[in-house]
């Protein structure tokens, strides 16, 4: 059995399962400081006899496994959570073998193995809520370089009618500063949930985002979109994106998934909101079979 950490600067999710994707339990707790909230965690495990625990983290994160911080949370604005060895402190409580990578990470792996791109060897997953961030598959892998990538802070052309001056606390005007929950909320006054109904919250939404999606296919040309997290709950910002990607194209690629095939092509996780909780649960297995691979040398 399986352990899998989906950690959200709002909320954590655990569960247990098994490496075919196959949820058993789960709990959900909001994400308050880290000694509580890491109690509640350890407690909840406790109480089932697992293999391996798998973390996708809220980030940005050290992600680098040669590197002696390896599975620290880093330059968070989350309160007391700077610097946090989250890696360490659940292995040093569990004693058995942990992975680890980002919330977004995780959440690619599962829709990668188990969702909208089962059949590729390519992907994008992008969670749009309080904060925007993506986790991209490679040739069947990971994309890792320096740092786990950090798409949601990518600078994107401003609405020549938006005034609102961004969210982001680093960048203030980047895509998550201009369109991540929070932003809709501050620029609107009410939550993305209250605005359902307001055709221009959603096509200036849709700007955005497409803008942001044709940088990423031009640059990593993924075979597969998958838009979640809670903005993309409101399914009525999608039309908005068909329409903007091939304006901001322009014919400049010739294929249909960027044409007729688009609504294949740009889609919602097929997992739902269980794409992280699942793809941590990958993580967990990949590092049960690593330790076992590392003792089999050893021996």
């Amino acid at each position: 059995m399986l352990g899998g950490i989906e950690a959200g600067g709002t909320k954590f999710v655990c569960a247990v399962g098994k490496e075919d994707g196959t949820i058993i339990d789960r709990i959900e707790f909001p994400t308050t400081m880290p000694d509580e909230t890491i109690e509640k965690v350890i407690r909840y495990f406790r109480q089932f006899s697992l293999q391996a625990i798998g973390i996708g983290s809220f980030g940005p994160v050290n992600n680098d496994k040669t590197s002696k911080t390896y599975g620290t949370i880093t330059a968070t604005p989350k309160a007391g959570w700077r610097h946090y060895p989250f890696l360490q402190t659940v292995k040093n409580e569990m004693k058995i073998p942990v992975g680890f990578s980002t919330d977004v990470n995780a959440a690619a792996l599962g829709e990668f193995l188990f969702g909208e791109a089962r059949d590729l060897n390519s992907c994008l997953y992008i969670t749009i809520g309080t904060g925007i961030g993506a986790g991209a598959i490679v040739e069947g892998r990971l994309l890792q370089g320096l740092s786990h990538p950090e798409m949601g802070h990518i600078y994107i052309r401003r609405h020549p009618d938006d005034v609102y001056q961004g969210k982001c606390p680093y960048h203030k005007d980047c895509f998550e500063g201009l369109a991540s929950g929070p932003a809709i909320e501050a620029r609107w006054g009410k939550k993305a949930a209250d605005l359902s109904e307001i055709t221009r919250v959603w096509e200036l939404e849709g700007y955005y985002i497409a803008q942001a999606l044709a940088q990423y296919i031009l640059i990593l040309a993924p075979k597969k979109i998958i838009l979640g997290g809670g903005v993309m709950n409101q399914k009525q910002v999608f039309p908005y994106i068909y329409q903007y990607v091939p304006k901001i194209m322009n014919s400049y690629l010739d294929f249909s998934e960027l044409s007729d095939s688009i609504r294949d092509y740009i889609v919602p996780p097929r997992l739902g909101s269980n794409a992280g909780i699942i793809g941590t649960l990958v993580l967990a297995h990949q590092a049960l079979q690593a330790e076992q691979a590392s003792g089999e040398v050893r021996s």
